[in-house]
């Protein structure tokens, strides 16, 4: 019992130290930009030394792109949720349902994503550390949606498309989201996306 407590206290107090790195580094950079912000200066802003920043990432990149340590079991269990939808829905909403929790975590802390947003805005090059950090995940999903459909997706474009169409949705309500600033119900975007894209995406009513 007193070693599950110690061990349930490391893990707390480790989380915390990865947060506050986090934390820091997105402050920093959106103040002075990417170029101008040192290991050092994050490690001295969080209180912990640099050889404590390089336990928990390998670069000031990856502490602005790698707000959680567990994606990898994210990214898994967007995988088994998708799969494990009825088999009378349609892939596109059975992926999009199955997404929905990872991109509702945003809310849970809005303003630092809302900077994170910003920061990689500012800084073009992330974009291509970003691709490569989800070109797993995407290969995931690519071959969940290959197995819920029964399409080689080498001989098939349609297990891309389906993931590309979601994606896509997603990206946009997220975009529209931070283009409120965080004021707009993120959720309700995503409904209205989804419902958009599974409809074929008619033209709306301008008065509307």
């Amino acid at each position: 019992m007193v070693s599950e407590q110690v061990t349930g206290l490391r893990e707390r107090k480790k989380a915390a130290t990865r947060r506050e790195l986090v934390s820091a580094t997105l402050r920093l950079v959106a103040e002075r930009g990417i170029d101008e912000v040192t290991v050092e200066d994050i490690s001295a802003a969080a209180g912990v030394s640099p050889r404590t920043f390089f336990n928990y990432f390998a670069s000031k990149e990856d502490a602005l792109l790698s707000p959680y340590p567990d994606v990898e079991e994210r990214n898994r269990e967007v995988v088994e949720r998708f799969l494990a939808m009825p088999a009378g829905v349609a892939p596109v909403p059975a992926l999009a349902e199955a997404m929905r929790p990872a991109v509702m975590a945003i809310e849970d802390d809005p303003e630092e994503w809302l900077i994170r947003m910003k920061v990689v805005a500012d800084n073009p090059a992330l974009l291509a550390r970003i691709l490569v950090a989800q070109a797993p995940s995407e290969e995931a999903l690519l071959a969940a949606v290959a197995t819920r459909t029964g399409l080689d997706p080498v001989r098939h474009l349609y297990p891309r498309l389906v993931l590309s169409a979601v994606h896509g949705a997603t990206t946009t309500a997220v975009r529209q989201w931070q283009i409120a600033d965080g004021k707009s119900s993120l959720s309700g975007l995503l409904d209205e996306a989804f419902a958009c894209l599974t409809a074929g995406l008619p033209a709306p009513d301008p008065a509307s």
